[in-house]
């Protein structure tokens, strides 16, 4: 079974490219994708994935404080 991952960064190129190489790898699945703090919270709690992939510099609630 894949490790779900949720992808947080404000970058969507960024995202994209993270999400390419997961797929490829085949051990992960992208289960969610947020490009701020307080959506990354609020889908954590919604899809309690394995990982989360966060973004430290985010307009808003960064990445530190949504850990």
């Amino acid at each position: 079974m894949p490790y779900q991952v949720l992808l947080v960064d404000d970058h969507k190129i960024l995202r994209d490219g993270i999400k390419a190489i997961l797929r490829a790898d085949g051990d992960f699945e992208v289960v969610g994708e947020a490009d701020n703090g307080t959506d990354a919270v609020q889908m954590a709690r919604k899809l309690n994935p394995d990982v989360v992939l966060m973004d430290i510099a985010m307009p808003g609630m960064n990445g530190l404080e949504a850990t």
